[in-house]
């Protein structure tokens, strides 16, 4: 009747097979077991074309790589008769209906096969049931790094291919053209790496209670281009090194001036090493940059002690001096250079500033002399505002610390000496 023939076509278990599913008589067989079950090992012969590299963490020390994953292999279940002997092609919805290689990455963090429109999977199958299977993967993996010579560095990384069901005595992994199949894109290029190589190779993983499985390794060497790192931390950390030895040029009495310059350079240097050290790992070892940094900062604050050290020194020769002088009226007469110690100003040597502030006797005294000697003093500041030029640096020079005078040359070359060594040792 007809209610009976509208029943079956609503029975989805009566619906025939498409006609590849015929053609490849795969409701004939078992793909639930692999090829030759059994017998000797299936051998898998594997390419890869890597279309790029897409990004390199040293804080995560993992990359992520978009590649072709090509599987090849023989099952004679899905032989087929062919006139032309030309080959069938599926997508990937006759993947779920027949056996294929359990292949996974080891060390992978995160996969994924793209699925833009459709999912990227192509079967291919040959008349004599050679089989061809195709994927795009991104696959995020482990990469065990070694910052020791940061940024000077070159790290090598590897991708593991491996079966995660079937050990060596059911499936053989390998390469199927040797070396060559591994590919890769003439224009894969990183912003912080030049590739230097990339090859393929081969070994045997064991574990403990499943055997000894077929591994593949696909192997790169990453080297880092150094001029990012020199623009954003060597060459600053020595500007801030040679702008810490503009303080063995100014005068060792101006003491804001020495300090200020000081603690500006430290604090800088500061922030350079902070800022490296944010965009990297917290690893318990020494890297290169490290050492560079550490021992610029330590020039630097080599250069602070330095003042600290004229600055003691000077007020001790100071203090030897008033005693050798005495007391005259009660007052200390003090030249121009150590009136800048207490006002910032310069003093011309020819007029002598009474510190009445050392002695409340003196201000009677102070006053008298300030009252009959106005006009030599405005006579001697309009010659002094003619000859500060010309008397500034002949002071200076004058006044200056011994230990000044070994810093301007022992600081640079100590210096030079270092980084000589270090590009040596580094590059």
């Amino acid at each position: 009747s007809k209610r009976e023939i509208k029943m079956r076509k609503l029975d989805s278990t009566k619906v025939r097979p498409l006609k590849s599913e015929q053609l490849l008589r795969i409701e004939d067989h078992d793909f639930a077991l692999r090829p030759g079950f059994g017998g000797s090992p299936i051998p898998v012969g594997i390419d890869v074309q890597v279309e790029s590299i897409d990004s390199i963490s040293e804080v995560d020390m993992d990359f992520t790589m978009t590649l072709y994953l090509r599987h090849y292999w023989k099952d004679e279940r899905l032989s087929f008769r062919s006139n032309k002997n030309k080959s069938m092609t599926f997508d990937g919805r006759l993947i779920k209906k027949i056996w294929v290689p359990d292949v996974f990455f080891v060390h992978s963090k995160r996969s994924f096969i793209h699925d833009t429109t459709v999912e990227n999977i192509m079967l291919r199958v040959y008349p004599d049931g050679n089989v061809l299977f195709s994927l795009r993967i991104t696959v995020s993996a482990m990469c065990f790094m070694d910052f020791s010579r940061f940024p000077l560095d070159t790290q090598n990384c590897s991708l593991e291919l491996e079966s995660y069901a079937y050990n060596e005595d059911d499936l053989m992994l390998y390469w199927k053209h040797g070396n060559k199949s591994l590919s890769t894109d003439e224009h894969i290029s990183l912003s912080q790496f030049f590739i230097e190589e990339f090859s393929a190779s081969s070994g045997l993983a064991f574990y403990s209670s499943t055997g000894w499985y077929n591994r593949l390794f696909i192997n790169f060497a990453l080297r880092r281009h150094i001029f990012f790192f020199v623009l954003q931390s060597y060459f600053p950390a020595m500007l801030m090194v040679m702008l810490s030895w503009v303080s063995f040029w100014i005068d060792r009495r101006a003491v804001p001036a020495r300090v200020s310059l000081g603690i500006t350079t430290v604090l800088t240097m500061s922030t350079i090493m902070t800022g490296v050290s944010a965009s990297m790992p917290q690893v318990s070892y020494i890297k290169a940059v490290d050492v560079y940094l550490w021992i610029s900062f330590l020039f630097v604050f080599l250069s602070v002690i330095e003042y600290a050290a004229v600055n003691y020194l000077t007020t001790i020769e100071e203090r030897k001096q008033l005693k050798k002088r005495g007391k005259a009226s009660g007052m200390y007469s003090i030249d121009a250079v150590q009136a800048m110690a207490f006002d910032g100003c310069f003093h011309d040597t020819d007029v002598d500033m009474d510190l009445t502030a050392f002695s409340d006797r003196c201000e009677e005294n102070e006053t008298q002399a300030r009252a009959a000697n106005v006009s030599n003093v405005d006579t001697t500041r309009m010659k002094r505002k003619r000859s500060v030029k010309g008397n500034m640096g002949r002071i200076i020079l004058r006044n200056n610390h011994v230990i000044d005078t070994y810093s301007r040359i022992i600081f640079p070359s100590v210096y030079i000496v270092f980084n000589f060594f270090y590009w040596g040792l580094y590059i």
